[in-house]
C-alpha cells in the first residue's frame, strides 16, 4: 500500500475518524471544473462508507490557469480559523459557476 509523502497531520482539514480503515486525500482547486464535478461524488462516497472513511482536503490551487483558486482557498482558510472550513468549502464549490472576489467576500461575512 502506498504512503503519502506528506502524512496527514492535525493541521489538515479532515472529516472522520483517524482510525478509519481508509483515508481519502483530495488535492483540490476551487476553480477547477473537474474538482467541482468531483465534489458531490466525494460527498456521496463519504456518505456511503461512513465511519470506514476519513476524508482530507488539501488546497492545490492551479494559479496559472485558475486565478480565483488561491483567493478561494484563502477564504476557506479564513473560515477554518473560525471553525467553519467545511461550510465554506461546500459553499464555494456550490457557487463555483459564479466564483468571483465579491462572492468570496460575501461568503466570508
Amino acid at each position: 500500500m502506498a504512503n503519502l509523502k506528506v502524512p496527514v497531520a492535525p493541521a489538515d482539514h479532515a472529516l472522520g475518524d483517524e482510525q478509519a480503515a481508509v483515508t481519502l486525500v483530495e488535492y483540490g482547486d476551487y476553480e477547477c471544473p473537474h474538482c467541482g464535478r468531483a465534489h458531490p461524488v466525494v460527498k456521496a462516497v463519504r456518505k456511503h462508507f461512513g465511519k470506514q472513511l476519513r476524508f482530507v482536503y488539501r488546497h492545490f490551487p492551479l494559479t496559472q490557469i485558475h486565478p480565483l483558486a488561491e483567493p478561494a482557498a484563502e477564504a476557506a482558510e479564513f473560515a477554518g480559523a473560525n471553525e467553519h472550513f467545511w461550510q465554506k468549502h461546500d459553499e464555494i464549490f456550490q457557487n463555483q459557476d459564479r466564483l468571483s472576489l465579491p462572492l468570496l467576500v460575501e461568503l466570508t461575512e
